[in-house]
């Protein structure tokens, strides 16, 4: 067995792969020459809100290939670790790879330290692997994840759910309430805009996350509403002092119809 598998090694398990197996990380990858961006499905809309508990997240449930409607039930938010969420949108097979080599980094630190890293190294962390696919993100197979998580040690005892966002260069950003990211984000910030207030409950900003992917379903056609026909709605998350938890079916469709309910009477919202 070769030394580095031996050897007392990194906390950093993609450190770890860029020695061993450079070739798997997803921005190591040989790409044709070329732009690559209409030969891959594409995840959409992702929102995040703080709460006066932690976090929620939801994401809209279509991946589309120029104007076709590639998948109609993709999951685009995730857990990742036990008290933070991650959500993707861009290339959804490298979103869904690059998300399932961070849920990796972290347990591999954990096991490694015997720690938990902050909610700040988490977002450090994340911010470096999407830096890593910048040649790929040059040629059109973009990824920007929105990552949010409870934080056991704010700086501001106010602010105990944070919500960072990157750009393709792997900039780091912490946003102040809310955010939303892919196609939609536009419209969907726009709702979020006009019903936030500091403090909301999760069933409140649970009801919000909806409401804006909603908003943004009716105005960009990349992203998808709720679909009452085939029973596919957002996937929603909280991440709270108790740990990341995803809404069931059964209390997803219930939020799902009331919004479509209250919608059927005012358009508008």
């Amino acid at each position: 067995m070769p030394d580095y598998f031996t050897n007392a090694g990194t906390s950093s398990f993609t450190q770890f792969l860029s020695h061993t197996s450079p070739e798997l990380l997803p921005g190591r990858r040989p790409l044709p020459p070329g732009l690559s961006a209409d030969i891959a499905p594409h995840a959409t809309t992702i929102v995040a809100i703080a709460t006066a508990e932690g976090v929620v997240m939801g994401g809209d449930r279509r991946a589309t290939m120029g104007n076709l409607i590639a998948s109609r039930d993709i999951e685009k938010v995730h857990p990742a670790d036990s008290y933070s969420l991650i959500g993707i949108a861009g290339t959804a097979g490298i979103g869904i790879e690059l998300m399932r080599l961070f849920q990796v980094e972290l347990e591999h630190y954990e096991k490694i330290e015997g720690t938990m890293l902050s909610l700040d190294g988490k977002a450090n962390r994340l911010a470096g692997m999407v830096r890593g696919n910048l040649g790929a993100a040059m040629q059109g197979l973009a990824v920007v994840p929105l990552f949010a998580g409870f934080d056991f040690s704010p700086a501001d005892p106010a602010k105990i759910g944070r919500i960072f966002s990157f750009d393709v260069a792997g900039g780091l950003y912490e946003e102040t309430g809310y955010d939303a990211i892919g196609s939609g984000s536009l419209f969907a910030k726009s709702a979020l805009k006009k019903k936030y207030r500091a403090g909301l409950s999760s069933d409140e900003a649970v009801r919000l996350a909806v409401e804006a992917l909603y908003d943004a379903a009716d105005d960009d056609t990349a992203t998808g509403g709720p679909d009452l026909t085939r029973k596919i709605f957002p996937v929603v998350m909280t991440a709270t002092a108790n740990g990341t938890h995803r809404l069931s079916e059964a209390e997803i469709t219930a939020v799902a119809e009331q919004v479509v309910a209250g919608r059927m009477e005012n358009p508008g919202g």
